[in-house]
């Protein structure tokens, strides 16, 4: 005779299973995000939804604990497939929600280009249920044959706005159309152009709307500050700023280009600071093993293009340095928005010199000159030269 069930155990405004609720206690979810707690309730219930939320709000558990509920372990084919823009992230989406599933044997594969294609296929024909993936690499399994949608029933398109941006609109169209009629839809974004609500009105059936926080705005709780700095002087201004910094902190550190990537990076080793570079030119594997020493807090400066400005959620950055000023005011706060996680406080430093005063001026005016500070350095104190 079996014992008893264990019981529902309540999250927020929903109840979640017992094997959930033990996934989440190991996770350190003990309360629902902002974001959580409005799209929980519905997309259990299977309706489609539209959530506009800047990263680092909680969207991956947001979907990932109804997911973890609906998918059924016991069945071996593709029942639910995340859509997001990037390598990293998908692989980041995928880790996550591999923990959440951890006591529901529910199998997840991340997908995407730059990695070898057989272990991919090798999972997808062991019975993955959640696939993870770029549209790009999407299509490819499509078109190969080992990935198949027809039994589909969740699509999520996580970080929409900017998988449009790269030109990802054809293939997310067509992996659409390629799922069920009948499938629930969810879509998250950070902002809502056009683009995004002419895929909605396409695509989605009778959506609820959610939205947290505001469209392109920096989070309250990252402390804005800049400095003048000439080209010449950015490494000595970059060493005083990084001693203000404890040891135990991490930093990411934005430049422009790969080629002053990685010139700062070699810099920065010449001083004895550990530093690594992540950038479009390596190799698929350096990338992730830089990017895992990371998040587990072994490597503790990180110098990155924009690569990382979006959709990378590592929550223990506490700084987040401008190396070169962005030319966009949506690259700055998405740059800035790698700091400050799920409520954390955190840093921002930009370094701007005569011939960023233009975008500089832009992005000010953007998030309000008394919201950003104007750092003077001790390299320009009188005497010190």
């Amino acid at each position: 005779m079996s014992g008893p069930q264990p019981r529902d155990v309540p999250f927020g405004d929903v109840m979640v299973s017992a094997p959930v609720a033990r996934a989440l206690a190991d996770v350190g979810y003990d309360t629902p995000t902002p974001i959580q707690g409005l799209v929980l309730a519905p997309m259990l219930s299977g309706n489609d939804i539209v959530g506009q939320a800047p990263t680092g709000t909680g969207k991956t558990a947001g979907f990932g604990i109804p997911l973890a509920e609906t998918v059924d372990g016991a069945k071996p084919y593709v029942q639910a497939i995340i859509l997001v823009p990037t390598r990293e992230l998908a692989q980041q989406v995928a880790d996550e929600l591999a923990r959440l599933f951890k006591y529901r044997s529910i199998l997840t594969v991340a997908v995407y280009g730059g990695a070898p294609i057989g272990r991919q296929v090798a999972a997808l024909d062991a019975g993955a249920q959640v696939v993870v993936g770029t549209p790009g690499r999407v299509i490819d399994l499509l078109d190969r044959g080992p990935l198949k949608l027809e039994r589909v029933r969740t699509v999520v398109l996580d970080e929409a706005d900017q998988m449009l941006d790269i030109g990802f609109l054809p293939d997310i169209r067509r992996i659409l159309r390629s799922t069920p009629r009948s499938r629930q839809t969810v879509l998250f974004a950070a902002t809502m152009p056009t683009m995004i609500r002419r895929l909605i009105y396409s695509y989605l059936n009778e959506p609820e709307w959610f939205k947290v926080g505001e469209e392109s705005t920096p989070v309250d709780s990252v402390r804005q500050m800049y400095a003048e700095v000439a080209r010449r002087d950015k490494l000595e201004a970059l060493l005083e700023t990084l001693r203000t910094h404890d040891d135990d902190e991490q930093t990411l550190i934005f430049c422009r280009m790969q080629v002053d990537v990685d010139r700062l990076v070699s810099a920065l080793k010449r001083t004895r600071i550990p530093a690594e570079a992540i950038h479009g030119g390596l190799r698929q594997g350096e990338r992730n093993a830089v990017m895992q020493a990371f998040r587990d807090g072994k490597l503790k400066i990180l110098v990155s293009t924009n690569l990382t400005s979006r959709g990378i959620d590592v929550p223990a950055v506490a700084h987040v340095i401008n190396y070169d000023t962005p030319e966009q005011i949506d690259e700055y706060v998405h740059r800035i928005g790698r700091t400050a996680r799920m409520g954390r406080p955190g840093t921002a430093m930009t370094f701007v010199g005569e011939w960023d005063l233009e975008a500089f001026d832009a992005i000010r005016a953007h998030v309000g000159a008394e919201n950003i500070e104007e750092i003077q350095l001790s390299i320009y104190a009188a005497g010190a030269r």
